[in-house]
């Protein structure tokens, strides 16, 4: 769309700006903070009109918004602060995905994974639910533990029956048939531990609106996910974010043991398809009730 900016921005504020801050604002005299998300959107509007500049005009380039929150009160020491300050930092960003060397046609770079279910992103009654720094340092050692091991990312799982979580800082999502012979997409179940990720709900939502797959939210284990690749039932695998929209994955590393997972071999055609969808309302090549249109 020539000569305006978009921002799908709705469901953003809702998640990181209605559920991310309890955690900093718990010991605001115990009050719940509360701030207007309509208001602040228009803010984020005056920002972007401020810097029009800076927002790119190559393809697939973006001009990256994040809301951030952070206390201000002056003293050191633990304690919860009793001033905070709400803001949004933004930047120009290229495009995620570096050429894929083996099909330069391709959008896809796919990414290997790093599974080892002695190291832990989040647990159920922490704050694996919000986006907080706090949530991410940890994980940093690992990634680098990875990349000795020749993958590209971890695979976060959880519990003795090692829940799949997380792909590195993403969502993640199968596509499958599952044991009922239904076609299936799923993801595994926020429940305190996994981060609401925007990209993760918008996926959901037009998974649904397609009706061509059951699309659910469910445990899956790593036996399910060896189980359905030894049956032949797993047709991809992808991480789902902000950067990346949807990244994704042909093998995973657990156990010493490399399991192959032919997302790039079925054609990524869920992958694909979210990924030209969700890129198309946010470059405005479609219209959609989740873009907020900046004159």
């Amino acid at each position: 769309m020539s000569g305006v900016c978009l921002v799908l921005a709705k469901a953003s504020l809702a998640v990181h700006l209605q559920t991310g801050f309890h955690v900093e604002l718990s010991g605001f005299d115990g009050n719940k903070f509360e701030f207007d998300g309509a208001e602040f959107l228009e803010c984020i509007k005056d920002l972007i009109r401020l810097d029009k500049d800076w927002v790119p005009k190559a393809k697939d380039c973006s001009l990256y918004l994040r809301p951030t929150f952070i206390g201000t009160q002056p003293f050191i020491g633990v304690n919860a602060s009793q001033s905070a300050l709400l803001y949004c930092i933004m930047c120009p960003v290229g495009p995620y995905f570096k050429k894929n060397k083996d099909d330069p046609s391709s959008i896809f770079s796919p990414v290997s994974l790093y599974a080892d279910p002695k190291y832990i992103r989040a647990w159920p009654g922490g704050v694996g639910d919000t986006k907080i720094g706090g949530n991410y340092g940890p994980t940093i050692r690992v990634q680098k533990i990875a990349e000795t091991k020749g993958c590209n990312q971890v695979l976060w799982l959880l519990g003795e029956d090692r829940q799949v979580t997380e792909v590195g800082t993403m969502n993640v999502f199968f596509h499958w048939t599952n044991e009922q012979g239904e076609p299936e997409i799923a993801t595994p179940p926020l429940l305190g531990s996994i981060l609401p990720g925007v990209t993760r709900k918008s996926l959901l939502e037009l998974g649904k609106s397609w009706g061509t797959h059951k699309v659910v939210e469910r445990y899956i284990t790593m036996k399910d996910v060896t189980k359905a690749v030894k049956d032949g039932r797993l047709k991809e695998m992808f991480g789902a974010g902000t950067a990346s929209v949807v990244c994704p994955i042909n093998r995973i590393l657990y156990q010493d043991e490399n399991i192959r997972i032919p997302t790039m071999e079925t054609g990524a055609v869920v992958a694909s398809r979210f990924y030209k969808e969700l890129t198309d309302i946010q470059y405005g090549r479609v219209p959609h009730e989740w873009s907020v249109v900046i004159n």
